[in-house]
């Protein structure tokens, strides 16, 4: 999938006319139907099950529904679950608006900023569940999961919950992130997918509960493994494109510790600086001839988040990227505005343009997160950092970095270290 793309200067792009906000409107029960057709292919070769039995628990919706985000697939599987019986908007981002506003509108979509504060975003779902009394489906992690776990989730979430006062569904999916996992470059694999409808909580038992006890839910239902899972499961990919581009996840060496030396091809993942090779095996575990250190790639994962947060603790951190720099202002278009450099210290973002027009920085306490995603609209790697109005999206020129990972690890951990000291 590619996105329009027009150049201008960033001045220019100040010249634009101010984009207009519209409360999402009831979703078109054609454009569903038609969404759910569509998926079917997908559906059918997934050999997609599904278990809704916590819909009965729930009662009457309208509902919130909160769902783990793997792959695009996700979207394809919620369709058939719920439609056309409760029917529903769902949350997404800016620019999937660009060059088909018009169709994401009738499908009742709610767009909004990824680990951006957007107090309209409060005021849409309300609207979609009170005025246009429709579901609303939110990927409370707002991002693709990197490495099969469950992504950083936002604090004092239940206050949102709290607001629409409906019943709070949970879908869990099995099989989506092993079939279509971010690092590998849309090559999809051979895999089932299922999933399951839990109530997490009914609307009397929202009426009573603390925030802190709606976090407290959400926080373990947003608890998992497809690694694990895919071992215990007995599940199976046998694809030999299994670890390509694998090293997006895996950037740092356990062996010798070197950092964008790893490369991922086939079924294996390689270190250039130390020489040793890592197998990703059938059932989703990691093994070496000499011994591996990890035997999920999600534990190794979590190391590489340990070793950022000691390397912080140390102080004076700093990486800079030679960068092609993008704005989304408007649902027009993808503006490119040149080159520049971003830079990621101790104290959080900025952005420099090389003409001078473009100067922004982001404190690292302003956001949980950071937006990054890999082969974004089949452009490149991509490093996302902005506000409700305008997001700038960095291309690093460097493709043989993995830093795009380490960045978002580092603003994840810079913002824990910055607001609970």
């Amino acid at each position: 999938m590619k996105i329009k793309e027009i150049r201008l200067s960033y001045g220019e792009t100040k010249q634009l006319e101010k984009k207009k906000h519209r409360r999402p409107r009831k979703p078109f029960f054609l454009i569903g139907a038609l969404v759910r057709l569509l998926s079917l292919p997908t559906l059918w070769k997934t050999k997609f099950s599904f278990d809704a039995s916590g819909l009965k628990r729930a009662g009457k919706g309208p509902y919130l529904i909160l769902m783990n985000h793997s792959s695009f697939t996700d979207m394809k599987l919620a369709y058939r679950i719920f439609y056309p019986r409760h029917p529903f908007s769902i949350v997404c981002t800016t620019d999937a608006f660009i060059g088909k506003a018009w169709l994401l509108h009738l499908m009742g979509c709610i767009p909004t900023q990824k680990f951006v504060t957007d107090v309209s975003l409060v005021l849409d779902l309300v609207h979609a569940v009170k005025a246009n009394g429709v579901s609303v489906l939110l990927y409370p992690e707002a991002g693709y999961s990197l490495d099969g776990t469950a992504t950083v989730l936002p604090k004092k979430f239940g206050q949102l919950v709290k607001k629409l006062e409906v019943p709070v569904l949970m879908v869990k999916t099995e099989g989506a992130f092993l079939r279509d996992p971010l690092y590998n470059a849309l090559q999809l694999r051979d895999v089932r997918v299922s999933a399951k409808v839990d109530c997490l909580f009914t609307k009397d038992e929202l009426s009573s509960a603390s925030v802190e006890e709606i976090d407290r839910v959400v926080g373990d239902a947003f608890t998992f493994d497809a690694w694990r899972e895919q071992e215990a499961a007995g599940t199976l990919v046998t694809e030999a494109h299994r670890a390509d581009f694998l090293h997006r996840v895996l950037y740092r060496c356990p062996a010798c510790g070197a950092e964008d030396k790893t490369e991922g091809c086939g079924t294996t993942l390689t270190c250039h600086a130390c020489s040793k090779v890592y197998r990703l095996e059938e059932n989703g575990t990691l093994t070496s001839d000499g011994g591996a250190e990890f035997s999920y790639v999600s534990d190794w994962f979590a190391w590489q988040r340990e070793c950022v947060k000691q390397e912080l603790l140390k102080g004076g951190y700093k990486r800079e990227w030679r960068v092609d720099i993008a704005l989304v202002r408007d649902h027009k278009g993808l503006y490119r505005l040149g080159e520049g450099t971003l830079t990621q210290t101790d104290e959080g973002l900025r952005l420099v343009s090389d003409d001078g027009e473009l100067d922004y920085t982001q404190s690292a306490k302003s956001s949980y997160s950071l937006n990054v995603d890999y082969h974004w609209y089949e452009i490149g790697d991509v490093i996302g950092l902005g506000t409700r109005k305008e997001l700038y999206y960095c291309f690093p020129k460097d493709r043989s970095e993995s830093g795009v990972t380490k960045a978002r690890l580092v603003a994840e951990e810079l913002y824990k270290l910055k607001t609970e000291a």
